[in-house]
């Protein structure tokens, strides 16, 4: 009874915020000064690669050989198979409404629950405002290796430049955080680059990536590390929040999203590969520079190198979620799930930067008062709780319509069905294991 009552308490509460915020706000869905349709295909995928490939793999290749040694790279392999799932019911829900805060409106067309969009907007604002100044905060390590400044100093200078990039027209936003995503597959290009210092040592090892099928204990590692992975992916999905602002988003929109998910997968299994074959697995578990570490090991250049790129890619973390951060708040209010006034844009830049000051804000004020490590994994496990309810509302949808609208992606009812089971797999595993 204790879970329930408290399920309940928090379902009157949503409704009685929701009616609260409705009352200021009675927003049009609609409303003259919106977005500008600027993003391209190129656009999409460079923002999706920056939103997506964090810096969290620069230390999380350490954790994942900590875990399952030889076999980290198949933890890869294993975690984009639930991500690809969802990121198909993404697309199709993402050209069925190609709008901002996307999530929120794909619950309410679905269950046509005002509370329930509302709280699905909240969670995706949160855990974005999270995750960003969780990167902010892991700048200053990076950059204080550099500059002999206070955390504080370096992490208000991040937050606050970022900040004024996010409040660029968007295509010259994405357009920097483009760049940024560029010198930061760079980083990792340079690792699968210098692994051919190797020789043909990496495809000589090769069998030892796949465990035995008879091994059960070395596949509930794979497994346990296949949950840290699936953190890696996370933020492809962010692109339907970006898809208000693309020239086509129903030709856009999927193949971007695939795409992302793609090359990131690629990526990663190559560059978890390179590093467990040049460095001992129970090595590059030690170390907090772990690509650095595979980078010195193989080329013998400075660990400065790497240090400087995983620093740009920090930045590029901070600017992609600020930018999507904004969207998410500009599009629930002009769902009416916010004050009207967040659903304006500036006739200067086309964006809007009153919710990107507030996103801002928040961001900087998290990063400067609260220890984020455990947060950072809350963030990430909400993601999966927002990816269940998404693939839910999609269910819904395809089994109460005798036809899908025309021209939208359209995949299969068994995918939803298969992201739905495995994201809350994923879940119990994580409490499980």
């Amino acid at each position: 009874m204790g879970p329930a009552l408290g399920a309940a308490v928090m379902v009157r509460y949503l409704e009685s915020l929701w009616k609260s915020i409705r009352v200021v706000s009675d927003a049009p869905t609609s409303a003259p000064g919106g977005l500008v349709r600027s993003l391209s295909l190129t656009h999409a995928v460079l923002y999706g690669l920056g939103v997506t490939i964090g810096a969290g793999i620069y230390v999380l290749v350490g954790v994942l050989a900590g875990r399952s040694g030889m076999h980290a790279p198949m933890a890869f392999l294993v975690a984009v198979v639930p991500m690809a799932f969802s990121a198909a019911s993404f697309a199709e829900l993402g050209t069925r409404m190609p709008v901002s805060a996307s999530e929120a409106a794909y619950v309410e067309a679905a269950f046509h629950r005002n509370w329930l969009s509302f709280a699905v907007g909240l969670l995706v604002l949160v855990t974005a405002t999270i995750s960003a100044a969780t990167i902010a905060s892991g700048s200053s390590g990076y950059i204080a290796s550099l500059l002999d400044l206070p955390d504080a100093l370096i992490i208000a200078g991040v937050v606050l430049a970022m900040g004024l990039v996010s409040c660029l027209a968007t295509a010259q936003s994405v357009t920097f955080a483009g760049i940024l995503t560029v010198l930061e597959i760079g980083g990792l290009l340079l690792i699968i680059g210098a692994g051919a210092m190797l020789g043909t040592e990496p495809l000589e090892r090769l069998p030892e990536l796949v465990p035995s099928a008879g091994d059960v204990t070395v596949w509930i590692s794979v497994l346990g590390a296949s949950l840290a992975a699936v953190f890696a992916f996370l933020g492809f999905e962010h692109l339907v929040n970006i898809s208000e602002e693309m020239k086509k988003p129903t030709h856009t929109l999927p193949r971007a999203l695939f795409w992302t998910l793609g090359l990131t997968a690629v990526l990663y299994f190559l560059v978890a590969w390179i590093a467990v074959v040049a460095v001992p697995p129970a090595e590059l578990a030690q170390s907090q520079a772990p690509l650095a570490l595979v980078f010195q090991r193989l080329t013998g250049l400075p660990l400065a190198t790497m240090s400087a790129i995983a620093i740009l890619s920090t930045l590029n973390g901070v600017v992609v979620h600020m930018i999507m951060i904004a969207r998410v708040l500009y599009g629930m209010a002009r769902q009416g799930l916010m004050p009207r006034r967040l659903g304006t844009v500036s006739t200067l830049t086309g964006t809007p930067l009153l919710t990107t000051g507030i996103g801002v804000a928040a961001i900087l004020a998290l990063a400067l008062t609260l220890s984020l490590g455990g947060l950072a994994d809350l963030a990430a496990r909400g993601t999966l709780v927002i990816f269940a309810i998404i693939n839910a509302a999609l269910i819904r949808m395809k089994t109460r319509e005798t036809a899908p609208p025309e021209k939208v992606f359209v995949c299969p009812l068994w995918v939803p069905y298969a992201g739905f089971i495995s994201t809350m797999a994923l879940l119990a595993a994580d409490v499980l294991l």
